[in-house]
């Protein structure tokens, strides 16, 4: 019996088209994929156990979201960052997060503050916790939120447009972080947001992404790429 085909059917393979485009994200994030690897569409919907049409519409996601390139005779394959990349990412962080905390300290309330500072709190006990590597995700969870409390939603999709790229530079210079690091640059950005004053809170944020720039500038595999006389601040 042939299986009627509903708006449910159609709904069904555009989740799986986007279900799959995170997990190839992932699969960079956890550095399984490398800037300039090949994706393989037919060993991906294997692996997965799907069929090649929803990889097929996974990729041209990505491929629309700057994250894969489509290369002749070659295929998809994952881009590679460049230094104009890194340069747009965090120069676009700082305009973007300097605005949303601008805004955040004026219109967020006290007890939406008072949420991230507790979640400050905790990620300063993982300081002791030898069980915990990293606070990359604490940290990230801190700019997120900011985003949001600017209660501005063309703000935060142009924030998410870019999130993927700002995780893969976060991971990288996150490999000569530490946790110690981590809720020491953090802390300033928690002051701010407590200090209700927007023009401070605004030139902390901007300082803040500004410093994590020049950490990855700084990095051994960056240290042929032009970065002279670059300054947004």
């Amino acid at each position: 019996m042939k299986v009627p085909i509903t708006r449910q059917t159609f709904l069904d393979k555009q989740s799986l088209s986007t279900d799959l485009a995170e997990y190839i994200k992932q699969q960079i994030l956890d550095g399984r994929l490398y800037p300039g690897d090949r994706i393989v569409e037919t060993k991906v919907a294997k692996e997965l156990g799907v069929s090649q049409t929803p990889v097929r519409e996974a990729i041209r996601l990505l491929s629309g979201e700057g994250i894969i390139t489509i290369v002749p005779n070659k295929g998809p394959m994952v881009r590679t960052f460049d230094m104009k990349d890194i340069y747009e990412v965090y120069s676009l962080r700082s305009m973007l997060e300097g605005l949303a905390i601008r805004l955040a300290v004026q219109l967020a309330t006290d007890r939406q503050i008072e949420a991230l500072v507790q979640h400050f709190e905790e990620m300063k006990k993982k300081l002791e916790d030898d069980a915990v590597d990293s606070l990359l995700q604490e940290s990230s969870y801190i700019h997120q939120s900011i985003v949001r409390l600017s209660n501005q939603s063309r703000l935060s999709a142009s924030y998410d447009s870019i999130t993927f790229h700002i995780a893969l530079a976060a991971r990288i210079v996150g490999r000569v972080s530490t946790k110690k690091k981590e809720v020491e640059q953090h802390a300033e950005l928690i002051e701010a947001l407590v200090s209700r004053n927007p023009d401070y809170a605004e030139k902390v944020m901007r300082q803040h992404i500004f410093r994590s720039f020049n950490e990855f500038r700084e990095l051994p595999e960056t240290k042929d790429w032009s970065f002279d006389n670059i300054n947004w601040l």
